[in-house]
């Protein structure tokens, strides 16, 4: 590879999220499918020649994306289910990530251990892959498109080891059958891609194989091995980088080591290990290794001494090495320089996606030119916030920390709560009007004091009460009208925590996010949810219940930091929430949620980690919830995640309540738990809010009856798969009305 500099990939939701505002209009039919197209355009174009100004030695296209990569490939390679046959462009495409009328989505979940969520892609043994387009699919029309700025870019596609190792056999695929199985046929259409490819003139092509930073059985190495071998050997075809990232690759790097590929890309920030295996299997000789050194997945300025000693280590493993990040920078923010008002000592120590690409170009030279390309460029000392009186607090509560037998707690409840079997209730927040938004942001630009935005957020937990009580709900919530985001609402709140103010980043379609950065000890300062959730207690004579974000979803959907083991970050945050949860139950509310859609998301890769992590992460969440009494009802949520291999730890959580999405993946999850021995309360998702269609009763009372296969109805609950936040007032109220009918079917 020519270029020493390169970075895996880039943010595509633009710096002011002009792809989320142009994607929406569209849905909303504001602007026309041209119009969509060009602002595409005009991203992308952004992107290329800022890398190209910022002097970045080799650029890649391809990265960009309406909704989802892995949906882009389902779609490149013909991997569309028949129940979206009947539509075409755009209209496919967005059903297949969004439903249509009367057509489910694909299911959704996370995208390894980030919070982006990637659309599954659903095969059959009946697939019939083939290449979409002509001489214009995606990969090559945008790789022509880069061109005619006069910008080289090499194309990115997802490997089709990992695409295939990502999805799942559709619903009516027989038994035994595995996506794997399709590897030949998928193969060939790569082949033909390449070949398009190297027709248009790209130089070299970006294959992510993630996949290979898990644990691959026998049957995966030997596919790996097949694949790389056949497409290298491809008479016609462009130089081939295979990416891997996430963390160590193990037994797959002699594996690939031993195609003819001619450049291997791994993460040294999330798999030190792999200097270590590289070594033992003599290095790269004769090939490019692209050194992931510069963090994707973090803030933190990068150590340029610590990377440019470890790149030149590297020299002595590989015939040429290329600086890289460790990952694409889709997951970090795009430019500190949007962010003023962030302290300026915190700021001084904070890379986003355009100073990492800095660094990247500088680390590149300093490889090539000598260590004075990096003098003065050190990172300023880390100064985080120590709370000695919340560290004593952890030494005396230490780690045992739990609550009495759940039995005993299940009869108390029953007797305080008296909810009938089959309850109905919602996973917390409701729609976010416009007025909702606007009462927010007038409070912050100082146009309203705060008497009136109190008034405003009343008002609105006013409606979603009575509409909630009108709908016949049993536990009601307050609607979270008050809250930006599950996680960043609480980082304002508490010491040790700083939030953004454009700091986004996509968490799936057009979601964005800006995950809060913890860069001192945690503590609250006050109690943070009380004075809502007592507010809407006060409106009715129905339980409502507490809404708190739980200590691993805290961290793993912030950017932490990065000098104390995350154990320790978590223990702080779960203090500061059992604090909570104390005065909530003092102010008389008693049903409160904790929700911990992340702790599979930060489940370490490799089995060896695992243990390790879901000790300290079911202990943080215990430490959080135990210290209310028997009767206080503690619910649990989570979503958009594979958990098979956390199915034991959802019960250690020992919540009384746990809630999961199961409307995509039609009840799995469900049957899982009951074959693992979970014995709390359940509340499979009985539909799917990340879609704006409305499910029938019959659709939600087949899903309850299929739930019920598994779950006795004194443990089952009915309620929506996530928040209501995406969603509009009319389809919420319709979609519940008829979720309360069908558990009110079932239950009769």
């Amino acid at each position: 590879m020519k270029s020493a500099t390169t970075v895996l990939g880039y943010p595509r939701i633009g710096p002011g999220r002009e792809l989320k505002r142009a994607t929406e209009a569209y849905w909303a039919g504001k602007i026309d499918a041209g119009a969509l197209l060009d602002e595409g355009a005009r991203l992308r174009r952004s992107v290329w020649e800022g890398l190209r100004d910022a002097g970045l030695g080799q650029i890649p296209s391809n990265t960009f994306s309406l909704y989802d990569q892995v949906l882009d490939t389902s779609v490149l390679v013909g991997a569309v289910p028949g129940r979206f046959a009947h539509l075409s462009g755009l209209d496919a495409y967005f059903a297949m990530a969004r439903g249509a009328r009367g057509v489910p989505p694909l299911e959704m979940t996370k995208w390894f251990d980030t919070n982006y969520h990637y659309l599954v892609p659903e095969l059959g043994p009946d697939a019939r892959f083939a290449l979409a387009g002509a001489g214009d699919a995606k990969p090559v029309a945008e790789y022509l498109e880069a061109r005619e700025l006069g910008i080289e870019t090499r194309p990115v596609l997802v490997g089709p080891l990992s695409y295939l190792l990502l999805a799942k056999p559709a619903p009516d695929a027989p038994d035994g059958f595995e996506p794997l199985d399709l590897l030949d046929a998928l193969v060939e259409v790569y082949a033909e891609l390449l070949e398009r490819l190297s027709g248009a003139g790209a130089q070299w092509v970006q294959l992510d194989e993630p996949a290979l930073a898990g644990d691959r059985t026998p049957r995966e190495l030997a596919a790996l091995r097949q694949v790389y071998e056949r497409l290298a050997g491809l008479t016609s075809r462009p130089r081939l980088l295979v990416a891997t990232y996430f963390g160590e690759v193990g037994d797959a790097l002699p594996a690939l080591a031993a195609t003819r590929v001619e450049a291997i890309g791994l993460d040294f920030v999330a798999g030190p290990g792999n200097l270590e295996a590289l070594a033992s299997i003599g290095g790269l000789p004769r090939r490019t290794l692209v050194a992931g050194v510069v963090d994707g997945r973090n803030v933190w300025r990068t150590d340029l001494e610590k990377a440019l000693g470890l790149c030149g280590s590297l020299l002595g493993l590989a015939g040429e090495v290329t600086v890289s990040t460790s990952c694409s920078l889709m997951h970090v923010p795009i430019d500190t320089e949007a962010e003023p008002d962030l302290d300026a000592d915190l700021r001084e120590r904070l890379a986003f996606a355009r100073q990492k690409v800095d660094e990247v170009v500088l680390l590149g030279r300093a490889l090539g030119e000598g260590h004075d390309v990096i003098a003065g460029a050190a990172v300023p000392s880390a100064r985080p916030r120590i709370d000695y009186r919340v560290r004593a607090r952890l030494d005396e509560l230490g780690t045992g920390v739990r609550r009495p037998d759940r039995a005993v707690r299940f009869a108390a409840q029953g007797r305080s709560l008296g909810l009938p079997p089959l309850a109905t209730t919602t996973i917390g927040s409701f729609p976010q009007t416009g007025e909702v938004r606007r009462a927010r942001a007038d409070l912050k630009a100082g146009r309203i004091d705060a008497a009136s935005y109190e008034s405003a957020m009343e008002a609105e937990i006013d409606r979603v009460i009575a509409l909630q009580e009108k709908l016949g709900l049993d536990v009601l919530v307050h609607g979270e009208p008050e809250r930006n985001d599950m996680v960043q609402y609480f980082a304002e709140k508490l010491d040790g925590y700083a939030a953004t103010a454009n700091g986004w980043v996509q968490s799936y379609g057009t979601r964005c996010v800006r995950p809060p950065i913890l860069h001192g000890d945690v503590s609250r300062p006050e109690p943070m949810t009380v004075r809502w959730t007592t507010y809407a207690q006060s409106r009715t004579r129905r339980p409502v219940k507490g809404m708190l974000t739980g200590p691993v979803t805290m961290l793993a959907w912030s950017f932490v930091r990065d000098d104390q083991p995350l154990a320790d970050t978590a223990r702080q945050v779960a203090l500061a929430l059992r604090d909570e949860l104390r005065d909530l139950e003092a102010a008389g509310i008693g049903v409160i949620q904790v929700d911990e859609p992340a702790l599979r998301e930060l489940l370490p890769s490799r089995r060896s980690g695992r243990a390790a992590y879901l000790e300290w992460a079911v202990g943080a969440f215990r430490l959080a919830t135990s210290g209310v009494a028997d009767t206080t009802q503690i619910h649990t949520h989570m979503c958009y995640s594979e958990f098979g291999e956390v199915i034991g730890a959802i019960g250690d959580l020992d919540a009384d309540v746990t809630s999961v999405e199961a409307a995509r993946s039609h009840m799995e999850l469900v049957g899982d738990l009951r074959d693992a021995g979970y014995a709390g309360g359940i509340g499979p998702g009985v539909y799917d809010i990340h879609s704006p269609r409305v499910p029938a009763v019959e659709e939600m009372e087949v899903a309850l009856r299929r739930a019920l296969q598994a779950v006795p109805a004194g443990r089952l609950w009915v309620n929506p798969d996530c928040g209501l936040k995406t969603r509009g007032y009319a389809e919420t109220e319709a979609a519940l009305r008829n979720m309360v009918e069908a558990a009110h079917r079932v239950r009769g």
